[in-house]
């Protein structure tokens, strides 16, 4: 991880201030929702529209955590996870897919392309950082 120790309290609650997120959505609603309640917990967050944009700003901020939308233009999430895993520098970096959609096959082709979890949109806030919780603390 590159923001260093994850603290965890007696309680075990994990602490995720000062975690580098990276949510790539192309819906503006969801990107701000993201980022004003990981920003809230403390965490440094990354925005992009889509997974072009997003590759760039991945590495240059090296994140620790990455939500991907799975319907987006140009790059769609599964080709834009399937490239971040590809890439031996961001290989171990969890990776969440985020979807309207709630299918079986969606939740398959999700983990055949390495994603680590799948979250239904809309997400509440518990759900989007028990998901940071879940796999920062698997990777630390």
């Amino acid at each position: 991880m590159s923001s260093g120790a994850v603290a965890v309290s007696e309680n075990m609650e994990v602490d995720i201030s000062g975690l580098k997120v990276m949510v790539i959505d192309d819906s503006k609603t969801i990107r701000r929702t993201a980022e004003s309640l990981l920003k809230k917990a403390g965490c440094d967050v990354f925005t992009a529209v889509d997974g072009f944009e997003a590759l760039a700003i991945i590495a240059d901020t090296n994140p620790d955590v990455i939500f991907v939308d799975i319907m987006m233009p140009r790059l769609d999430g599964y080709q834009t996870c399937a490239l971040i895993k590809n890439n031996d520098d961001f290989r171990q970096t969890p990776v969440i897919m985020l979807s309207s959609k709630d299918g079986l096959f969606d939740r398959a082709r999700g983990r055949v392309v390495g994603s680590e979890q799948y979250l239904t949109k809309p997400f509440t806030k518990d759900e989007l950082l028990d998901a940071i919780r879940k796999h920062v603390m698997r990777a630390a």
